[in-house]
């Protein structure tokens, strides 16, 4: 599972984590946008659950030096030997200038500079026994080969079986491979599709977001109109058994693991019941 856990209060969240992880899903991914700090909650639910695996969708290179980086995800390693899992992103221009006052500069040769600073970091307490794995948000080929070279894999957001297909392609057959794969559990074609586009809408404003899908085919009219091609395509909508399918599509592609986010029919709200008719039906899946 994927999830923005803004909404509900903090103290409602680790029932939230135990009930995944009752559910059958095997690891819960957070973001860090302007939310909810992703260390602090990933210890939070890490001391909640038993199994449940946290891995962050991704921790923002621009919110903290490497020493810091370095140091927190040590730390939930440690203490959670084996669950805590270090996604990694350069983010967008508009959230790393606009909102934290910094500088986005060239996204491959920072994050490059920014990998070697964490392998160099100082670390005085004992080093976890396993380390985090560590991923790259990647989309383009130049960021897969750097996931490929420098770390265990890669976690493409807001994409296609097509494109889990070109990156497996590149990362070869040994790195880990978790894309992300939004979905919204309705049938009704008018409703999913309205849900759906609203999501999509905001991130085809994003240059990473909107090249990596014109790579795949999607032409500046389906990216500026909002096409039913471009939101079909980015977002699994239907019954249990559509979303299963889009799911296994990922997996025949080469994903290692697949992280569903579902979009709640009201904004602001969690998808629990969503989440409680996925379970079963994914499980097997692996």
């Amino acid at each position: 599972m994927w999830a923005f856990l803004d909404a509900p209060a903090a103290a409602e969240l680790p029932d939230l984590a135990v009930e995944l992880e009752s559910l059958g899903y095997g690891a819960l991914w957070i973001p860090e946008t302007v939310g909810r700090d992703p260390f602090v909650l990933a210890a939070m639910l890490l001391d909640a659950t038993s199994e449940l695996v946290l891995a962050t969708g991704i921790a923002n290179i621009h919110a903290r030096d490497a020493v810091t980086m370095s140091s927190g995800s040590k730390t939930l390693a440690d203490a959670y030997p084996g669950r805590f899992v270090l996604g990694l992103g350069v983010s967008h221009a508009p959230m790393v200038e606009n909102i934290r006052g910094g500088t986005y500069r060239t996204p491959l040769a920072t994050m490059r500079a920014y990998l070697e600073a964490l392998d160099a970091a100082f670390y005085t307490a004992p080093p976890p026994d396993p380390p985090a794995r560590r991923v790259l948000a990647a989309l383009g080929p130049r960021m897969l080969e750097l996931a490929r070279d420098r770390t265990d894999g890669a976690h493409p957001y807001f994409s296609t079986p097509e494109h889990t297909a070109r990156a497996r392609e590149v990362l070869g057959a040994g790195p880990f491979l978790a894309p992300e794969q939004t979905v919204v559990l309705s049938a009704d074609p008018d409703e999913a599709r309205r849900v759906a586009r609203g999501f999509a809408s905001g991130y085809l404003g994003l240059p990473n977001y909107a090249n990596n899908l014109r790579r795949l085919g999607f032409t500046d009219d389906d990216i500026e109109q909002v096409s039913d091609r471009i939101v079909d395509a980015t977002v699994a909508w239907g019954d249990v058994s559509a979303i299963r399918a889009r799911v296994k599509e990922h997996l025949d592609a080469g994903a290692d693991h697949v992280c569903i986010q579902v979009l709640p029919r009201e904004p602001g709200t969690v998808p629990t019941t969503e989440w409680r008719e996925l379970g079963p039906a994914l499980r097997d899946l692996g």
